[in-house]
C-alpha cells in the first residue's frame, strides 16, 4: 500500500514538473506576430482565394510559424472600401489590399500605369515596371505606409447591361461605372458620363439602371454575378483594354518597423519579381475564367476589330496629354516616358 501511494505521488509530481515544459512548448508554437489583413471583396473572389491567401500562407510557412496573417474580406472589420488606406495608415488594421483610385488624389504618380495606350494588355509588364520605378518615381505617395507590392488587373473592358458597343460612337451619352480618376477621363473621352463607385456596389447599380455599363475586367464577373445583370462584354483585339487599375498591398508603417529584419526579409522574398509574375498569371487566368462564365450564361463577347479599336484609341490618346497637363507638381512627362520604357523592357 505504501509503495502504491509512493508511485502515485511520484506520478503526480512528474505531471506537475512536466506542465511548465509543456506550456513553454505551447508558447513557442504561438506566432510572434499576428497581423490583420483587410480588403473589400468576398472570400470567393480570385484576389482573395488565389492571391492573398496563398501569399499569406507562404509568409507564414517561410517564417516558421512566427508570423500569422488573419484575412478579413468583405470589409468585415468595418468601414467602406475608400477608407482602407486610412485604416492601414492609422493602424486600425495592419495590412490592406485596396484600389488606389478609391482615394482620389493620393496616388497621382501611380496613375500613369492606369492610362490607356500606356497599359494595353500586359499585366506582368505593368507589375514589374511599377516595382522598378518605385524608388525613383512612386515612393513619395506611399510615405504614410510601408508598401509591400503594387499590381494591376487585366485591364478595363466594357461591360454593358443592354447596349452593344463596337465603336466609340456607341458609348456616347451612356453612364459608365469607373474605379477612379483616370477612369473618369477615359469615360469622358468616350463621350459617356463617368460614375465613380466601389466595385461591390456595381450589381445593384446595373440592375436599377443607375449605370448603363462599367469599365471593369472580366475577373469580377463570377464573384459579383455580373453575367446576370449584363448582356455584352467588349474588349479590343488581342485582349487590348482601355487602361487598367492599380492596386496596393500595404502594411502599417509602425508595424513594419517593429518587425525584426529576418521577418522583413520573409515579406520581401514573398513579394519579389517572381511573385509579381505569378500575380499576373493569376489575374489573367481569373479574367479568362470570368469571360467564359459570361459566355456560358448566354452573354455576347464582342472582340473589336483593329479598325473599331482605333476609334477608341483616337479618342483616348488625348487622355495621356490631359493627365500630364493636370499634374504639374511633378515631372509628369518624364514619368510617362519612364513608364512606357519600363513597360517595353518587361514586355512578356
Amino acid at each position: 500500500m505504501l509503495r502504491m501511494k509512493r508511485r502515485q505521488f511520484l506520478a503526480a509530481t512528474a505531471g506537475v514538473l512536466a506542465a511548465p515544459a509543456l506550456m513553454r512548448k505551447s508558447w513557442a508554437a504561438e506566432p510572434e506576430v499576428t497581423l490583420k489583413l483587410h480588403h473589400f471583396l468576398g472570400p470567393k473572389a480570385p484576389a482573395h482565394s488565389q492571391m492573398l491567401e496563398p501569399w499569406a500562407q507562404s509568409i507564414e510557412a517561410d517564417s516558421g510559424g512566427r508570423v500569422k496573417i488573419e484575412i478579413y474580406p468583405s470589409m468585415t472589420l468595418g468601414g467602406a472600401p475608400p477608407q482602407l488606406f486610412r485604416q492601414v495608415a492609422d493602424g486600425v488594421v495592419d495590412i490592406v489590399w485596396t484600389v488606389n483610385g478609391y482615394t482620389p488624389g493620393l496616388f497621382p504618380r501611380s496613375e500613369v500605369f492606369e492610362l490607356p495606350t500606356i497599359f494595353t494588355n500586359d499585366i506582368a509588364a505593368a507589375n514589374l515596371a511599377m516595382r522598378e520605378m518605385y524608388d525613383e518615381y512612386l515612393a513619395p505617395e506611399y510615405e504614410p505606409v510601408h508598401l509591400l507590392f503594387n499590381h494591376v488587373h487585366a485591364g478595363q473592358a466594357i461591360q454593358m447591361a443592354n447596349s452593344p458597343v463596337r465603336t466609340v460612337a456607341d458609348t456616347q451619352g451612356k453612364k459608365l461605372r469607373v474605379p477612379g480618376p483616370t477612369g473618369n477621363d477615359v469615360v469622358t473621352a468616350m463621350g459617356a458620363t463617368p460614375v465613380t463607385m466601389p466595385v461591390p456596389d456595381l450589381p445593384q447599380a446595373l440592375s436599377t439602371n443607375a449605370v448603363d455599363g462599367a469599365l471593369i475586367p472580366w475577373e469580377i464577373i463570377p464573384p459579383l454575378k455580373l453575367q446576370e445583370v449584363t448582356q455584352y462584354q467588349i474588349e479590343g483585339p488581342d485582349k487590348n483594354r482601355f487602361g487598367t487599375t492599380t492596386f496596393q498591398v500595404s502594411m502599417n508603417k509602425g508595424r513594419w518597423e517593429a518587425l525584426p529584419d529576418d521577418l522583413k526579409a520573409v515579406f520581401d522574398k514573398n513579394s519579389d519579381e517572381a511573385f509579381l509574375r505569378k500575380v499576373a498569371e493569376i489575374w489573367r487566368g481569373a479574367d479568362d475564367h470570368g469571360i467564359q462564365v459570361a459566355v456560358d450564361a448566354g452573354n455576347e463577347h464582342i472582340q473589336l476589330t483593329a479598325e473599331e479599336m482605333q476609334t477608341f484609341n483616337d479618342a483616348l490618346g488625348p487622355v495621356v496629354d490631359k493627365w500630364q497637363a493636370d499634374h504639374t507638381d511633378f515631372d509628369s512627362a518624364a514619368l510617362v516616358a519612364a513608364a512606357r520604357a519600363a513597360m517595353d523592357k518587361h514586355k512578356s
